[in-house]
């Protein structure tokens, strides 16, 4: 009896024991506290708060000073950041930027974004030129003729001076159109008699000749197939640069989508080097046809999927992307009305009819790619601009999920610039019953070529262009994003736009598109965070400032809250963390961590 109880004490002695072993490796309470801030938590009831505390990455406390400071206790080594009254918000998240292509363009190519003149874009192909071989390509994007002082294309006259020797690829800020110079077009074999490509429009001048321009993919690619592919340690470099711009604005996850494997293996190859301190969720290219979407299928079978992820969080593959239609600045959507030119006169195509745009897949064959898709469990965003393919899309997202539902896929539509009352109505049905059908938007294109799509979508239809007030009416979630390099990459700019409905020139007036679809900054930063951590699949982990969630935190110069709206385009990021750890600090900012 005596050895039993003894036992007994032994045992209960020994699980007391490993109990204590067990609290003392779990360590303090907090190993990081932000104290005296406005911290707009963006939680389901808009909370704000004073302090929060984070233990290994994961916030563990939310609260006043006092609520905080007890929690945390006083452990020692404990860093505490006095936020002194700054305010806080979770890390902002692009929902579509192509940060990879976008990097590698700014580090290698011609920046002409802010380009103001036809003749300044000359300037700076001559110098890019003067640095290359005879025969060596040059390319460079973001022209836009809504932002030049000619209001005209760049054409191939225009280049063919400063660059006999070499051929010249310039891409259009939308990304849909470029121009080429006289030799590129030689060496593709583009001349007067070569016809248009199906899904394609070359630009040509009265006389039927080539002006350079050439519109959509199937036309474009006879050029760009010819440009050297870009290299494995070019597309590393390019994401290592994006990544410092992403830190210094605020934004801790990103959305690429289109990619390639040579995007997945770059990000992979930095997430393995430990340099990879962004949350980057992607989209495979699953091009125009029903074996290109097979292919991506292989694609995305062979690394992990849904809901598993690599490095934490850090890289997630999200799914496939197809294009429905065009650009809004191209006038390639596919809509039912005639696109306009000047907002006025009605577009017309090279045979005479009225122009309003095409699809780049084949309609249906984009309803058979989609349910390939969609039957194997793979999400799919879908590139739609015009009012009409918006309608395609929507059907075909509610016509797959009838026949086999797989509530949870998210399905998107990606830029839904111009939904009809249909796909409202669509849009809102997915989504309750099927948790699909999301808009992921793109504030920034009313400022950023808001003065091309003005004089392109004309008056009345500019009332209904990205009608954020009444998805927010109807119960519609929509995530935010820039489409980077289409737009500046800093979400701010998305945040005040969302609000603002202002363009940058205002050539047709500041406000083309009315104040009537404008939200409040409460909306706009939803959309930038809690809404579009869903389109990330990482909702209960960022996208809030909440117990249990990521400690992805972006530390702001003003009140985004409580300022005049004109003032969020100039917000300033003094601080961003991801997983508690702190991966920028603004020279100027008066933040920083100290140890207790």
């Amino acid at each position: 009896m005596t050895l039993h109880r003894n036992l007994s004490w032994l045992s209960v002695l020994t699980v007391v024991l490993l109990l204590t072993q067990a609290v003392a490796a779990q360590g303090p309470a907090a190993d990081l506290v932000l104290l005296h801030g406005h911290i707009l938590t963006v939680d389901a009831k808009d909370s704000t708060a004073q302090a929060l505390a984070i233990r290994h990455g994961v916030i563990v406390k939310v609260g006043s000073d006092a609520e905080v400071l007890q929690f945390a206790g006083k452990a020692p080594g404990m860093r505490m950041i006095d936020l002194q009254g700054r305010t806080v918000t979770p890390g902002l998240i692009d929902t579509h930027a192509h940060i990879a292509d976008g990097g590698v363009a700014e580090l290698y190519g011609v920046k002409l974004s802010d380009a103001a003149s036809v003749a300044e874009i000359v300037v700076r192909v001559k110098a890019k030129v003067a640095q290359a071989k005879p025969g060596e390509w040059v390319t460079g994007s973001g022209w836009d003729e809504g932002k030049l002082a000619e209001h005209r294309y760049v054409t191939a006259a225009d280049l063919d001076a400063v660059s006999p020797h070499n051929p010249v690829w310039l891409l259009h800020t939308t990304g849909h159109y470029g121009v080429a110079n006289s030799l590129a077009l030689k060496l593709a074999h583009i001349t007067a008699g070569t016809p248009d490509p199906k899904a394609g429009t070359i630009d040509r001048d009265p006389q039927g000749n080539p002006t350079g321009v050439l519109k959509e993919a199937s036309a474009m690619e006879p050029v760009t197939r010819l440009i050297p592919p870009t290299t494995p340690e070019q597309m590393r470099q390019g994401i290592l640069y994006i990544q410092k711009v992403l830190h210094s604005e605020g934004m801790t996850a990103v959305k690429d989508p289109d990619i390639q494997q040579i995007h997945w293996d770059a990000y992979k190859a930095l997430l393995g080097e430990g340099q990879l301190k962004e949350r980057i969720c992607v989209l495979w290219h699953a091009g125009s046809t029903l074996e290109s979407a097979h292919k991506a299928l292989a694609e995305i079978n062979g690394v992990p999927r849904l809901p598993a992820t690599l490095g934490n969080d850090r890289l997630l593959s999200c799914g496939a992307k197809i294009y429905m239609d065009g650009s809004g600045g191209a006038r390639t959507g596919w809509v039912y009305d005639d696109w306009l030119r000047n907002g006025t006169t009605p577009d017309v195509t090279s045979s005479g009819a009225g122009n309003r745009g095409y699809p780049q897949t084949d309609p249906a064959v984009y309803r058979e790619m989609v349910r390939l898709l969609h039957q194997n469990g793979v999400p799919v965003g879908t590139h739609a601009v015009g009012d009409r393919a918006m309608d395609w899309v929507v059907d075909t997202y509610a016509q797959v999920e009838q026949e086999q539902p797989h509530p949870g896929l998210r399905h998107s539509i990606i830029h839904a610039n111009l939904p009809t009352p249909h796909a409202l109505d669509v849009m809102a049905r997915l989504q309750q019953a099927y948790d699909a059908g999301y808009p992921e938007m793109q504030p920034e294109f009313l400022w950023w070529i808001g003065d091309i799509y003005a004089g392109n979508y004309g008056p009345k239809r500019g009332e209904r262009l990205e009608p954020f007030k009444t998805l927010q009416a109807r119960g519609i979630i929509w995530a935010g994003g820039s489409d980077y390099s289409v737009t500046p990459l800093p979400a701010r700019y998305g945040l005040w736009a969302a609000a603002a409905r202002e363009t940058l020139k205002g050539t047709y007036g500041p406000h083309p598109f009315g104040t009537a679809e404008a939200v409040d900054m409460h909306t706009a930063l939803r959309a930038y965070t809690a809404w579009a951590a869903r389109q990330m699949f990482l909702e209960n982990k960022i996208g809030s400032l909440e117990v249990g969630k990521r400690a992805d935190i972006a530390v702001w110069d003003r009140d985004l809250y409580s300022v005049p709206t004109e003032q969020i385009k100039d917000l300033k990021c003094l601080m961003t963390l991801l997983d508690g750890e702190v991966v920028y600090a603004a020279p100027e900012a008066s933040v920083t961590a100290k140890a207790h």
